[in-house]
């Protein structure tokens, strides 16, 4: 993530702060398949990120506003919400999903089954908003 814009573009602000290889995909595992602790983002991934590099990107996604850690004690695992910012990028995943299904309709099986129906779409929000908002 890079912290001062380049530019004035929000395309570009938009991919300086998730437009590295695993942000998109970590939020992607939180949304649609509600892995929210580090083991479960770190053994849920299909792609095969590494611990250090998932660290990593946990902590920009939190310093950047997209996540927020749920600190607890010693040796008990943290969980990872959704913010308002977060909550933000559903509708890019979903649209991300679509393309790629286009792109490779080998991948149309994998694509989020919801979206299509902006009032669905707004539902779903609304339940992840409820989930992750009042933890």
């Amino acid at each position: 993530m890079i912290p001062q814009p380049r530019s004035n573009c929000p395309i570009n602000r938009s991919l300086e702060m998730l437009g590295d290889r695993w942000s998109l995909l970590i939020l992607r595992d939180i949304v649609l398949h509600d892995r929210r602790s580090f083991r479960e983002l770190l053994t849920g991934s299909e792609e095969g990120i590494s611990a250090p590099v998932l660290s990593r990107r946990l902590t920009d996604l939190v310093e950047a506003g997209f996540l927020a850690k749920n600190e607890v004690t010693r040796g008990k695992q943290g969980r990872y919400s959704l913010t308002e910012q977060g909550l933000a990028t559903v509708p890019l995943l979903i649209e991300l999903g679509r393309l790629g299904a286009h792109i490779d309709p080998s991948t149309a099986h994998n694509a989020p089954r919801f979206g299509a129906d902006p009032d669905d779409l707004t539902r779903r929000i609304a339940v992840l908003r409820k989930t992750h908002l009042a933890d």
